[in-house]
């Protein structure tokens, strides 16, 4: 019986030895592993604190520094705290500036004691060459820097046509800095393996990125199961540039979670979501805490009988301006905020701490530009600084007839009070030109009077589908009644000086439009996306299309005029209204100038007015489907019918 008894004994332990992960938790019992984790994601080049609105109040928030304190304060009660980073940890201030010879993004995060962090798709907007060159800095540089994860890089495929110059570049930079498809560290008696992975939308949004990518699911799913043969975890953590959404179709990181059951924690970056209590599918806890380091994500998981991780607490740690500074860390964001105004503002001429204008006006946040589809002050006044500044230039040049300014290109609000270069600059940090320096140029290009109506149209019918395609602009005023058919709800489209003086759009005459590289770009894809149905073509003033949109690129004699340069340049030209010696931004912009008008009438005969080309195209379409399936059902019937017959 004895013997038995020892025989069953040790058949039980054999199966809960190989019985995956499981297998880990021999050594002691379940009660004393518990794991404490700190995190942040899409930090944006956020290195300094920074005033924005908050609840319609001006407050100073973020930073790293009050983040190291906040994160030595958690690291008192668990020295083994694990810290990660879901990505997108550069591009959003003057700091990204220096992102490729100073990597002053990657070095702050080692700073703050980041175990481990994975690329977002910022981190490709200066191209192939700045990011190997910000990995080769941050290695040269000496100074920690956290691990670098990532699983679903396609080398297989893209090796197999052969790696371009560009992609040799990265995987050769990669390689140096040590970027692995997973790290294993350990935690007091934890062992964690933690993955990373980048998402389907990361990849739509990351224009410059020349790799391929890997299904999310798919790789994560066959890096677990390596992870389980070849490693003996506690623990499995993903670090996801993928996101999660309200619509949980398009939300992937819950479509992971699902997909591979056996992760135990994603931090969800890409988003900007604020997580106030985890999402919890199955045994997997996904957790986000918001964008610019403006909360501090904290969790402590204890890990369960049957082996997996339950979350015991969570709170999202605000960074605000009482959290104290702490002092050695501050003094790194010093020295290269230092070189930020040597190596890049000098050349304008600026200074980051130079005062622009003093703004007593409450600006829309960046949020509201993708809220209700309405008339928003913070588009207003970039698009009027794209015409100031386009026209400034070349007094003598055609008259720039309409400045265009997408929500998703606008990244900061201004705060009242002092405006400084630095706060303009944060309010448009994106990409970099043809010139190598850093930020987006403006663009000339030509449009047709029927173009034009159909960016009204265009905003008026997709940009709810589409936030971040939302247009403000300087120039262009239409009325859009949200009731009526798609494609078909602007039922007033003009053009207006800034007097307000109105000129009807004749349909086969050239206007000028002013507008930043990017946007240009995409303008340029909705003939494609559309598949012919929506026409916009950039042109030159002759009318001839442009090949390469590069070449609109508005150029003065010190270079490409930078968008956010335009922003600093036409709030310079304000008039002092107090007398203070600083240019005051006008009380106009406290007040919508009806650039953008909603007639909410629900009337049938305002439904039905004056339809369209679009109209009657998608009254065809409907139609003929509608035929089609009479059709079918036809066909159906009769078949039925037949057999019925023959039995």
């Amino acid at each position: 019986m004895k013997k038995i008894t020892m025989l069953a004994a040790f058949l039980f332990a054999a199966l809960w030895c190989f019985s995956g992960r499981e297998k880990t938790v021999l050594a002691e019992t379940v009660s004393e592993k518990q794991v404490d984790v700190l995190f942040t994601h899409d930090t944006h080049s956020h290195l300094n604190s920074f005033l924005t609105l908050v609840d319609g109040e001006t407050k100073e928030i973020g930073g790293f520094a009050r983040l190291k304190t906040q994160i030595l304060q958690q690291k008192e009660k668990n020295p083994d705290t694990l810290i990660l980073d879901a990505g997108d940890y550069s591009m959003g201030t003057l700091m990204q500036t220096i992102y490729s010879v100073e990597a002053s993004e990657l070095r702050m995060l080692g700073a703050l004691g980041c175990d481990v962090t994975t690329l977002g798709n910022h981190e490709f907007d200066y191209r192939s060459q700045g990011l190997a060159d910000s990995l080769e800095s941050a290695v040269k540089s000496g100074d920690p820097v956290p691990a670098m994860v990532l699983c679903n890089i396609d080398w297989e495929s893209m090796e197999k046509s052969g790696l371009t110059r560009e992609q040799q570049l990265l995987k050769d930079a990669f390689e140096a800095y040590g970027m692995q498809d997973y790290v294993v560290l350990e935690k007091g008696n934890v062992k964690i393996a933690v993955i990373g992975v980048f998402g389907e939308d990361s990849y739509s949004c990351a224009p410059t990125c020349v790799l391929k990518f890997r299904n999310a699911g798919e790789a994560v799913k066959e890096t677990v199961e390596r992870i389980r043969k070849e490693e003996a975890v506690d623990m499995i953590v993903c670090v996801s540039h993928s996101g999660t959404s309200e619509d949980e179709k398009k939300s992937e990181d819950e479509l992971l979670a699902k997909a591979v059951p056996e992760i135990d924690l994603i931090i969800s970056g890409h988003s900007h979501t604020v997580l106030e209590a985890p999402i919890i599918h199955g045994d997997t806890a996904i957790v986000s805490c918001g964008e610019y380091g403006k909360n501090l994500g904290s969790l402590s998981m204890e890990q369960k009988e049957n082996g997996r991780w339950e979350v015991r607490s969570y709170e999202l740690f605000p960074i605000t301006a009482d959290v104290p500074e702490d002092e050695e860390t501050q003094h790194k964001i010093d020295r290269f905020m230092e070189a930020v105004n040597r190596e890049y503002l000098d050349e304008f001429g600026y200074n980051a701490e130079d005062v622009v204008a003093e703004n007593k006006v409450e600006f829309c946040t960046v949020k509201d530009l993708s809220g209700e589809h309405v008339e928003r002050n913070l588009g207003n006044i970039i698009a009027d600084a794209y015409h100031y500044a386009a026209e400034t230039r070349n007094p003598d040049a055609d008259p720039v007839d309409v400045a265009i300014c997408p929500s998703g290109t606008v990244r900061e609000t201004y705060p009242k009070g002092n405006i400084t270069v630095q706060d303009i600059f944060n309010s448009f940090s994106l990409g970099i030109g043809e010139d190598g320096v850093p930020g987006y140029p403006l663009i000339s290009v030509y449009l047709t009077g029927k173009e034009l109506k159909t960016i009204a149209e265009i905003d008026a019918s997709i940009s709810d589908i589409m936030p971040s395609a939302r247009l403000f602009n300087y120039g262009l005023y239409f009325t859009y009644n949200p009731h009526r058919l798609i494609l078909n709800r602007v039922t007033d489209c003009y053009l207006a000086d800034e007097n307000g003086a109105r000129t009807e759009i004749q349909n086969d005459k050239l206007y000028q439009v002013v507008t930043d590289l990017y946007t240009g770009q995409m303008l340029g894809t909705v003939t494609d996306i559309s598949f012919g149905l929506l026409s916009i073509v950039p042109k030159n003033q002759d009318s001839v299309p442009y090949e390469n949109i590069s070449d609109a690129i508005i150029k003065t004699s010190d270079g490409e005029l930078k968008a956010w340069d335009a922003i600093v340049q036409y709030m310079r030209s304000f008039q002092d209204e107090d007398g203070n010696g600083i240019p005051d931004i006008p009380e106009s912009y406290a007040s919508f100038e009806g650039r953008k008008t909603v007639d909410d009438s629900k009337k049938i005969t305002d439904l039905i007015r004056n339809p369209n080309r679009f109209t009657f195209m998608i009254l065809a379409v409907v139609g003929v489907t509608v035929l089609l399936l009479f059709a079918v059902v036809r066909l159906i019937v009769r078949r039925i019918r037949k057999r019925r017959k023959l039995h």
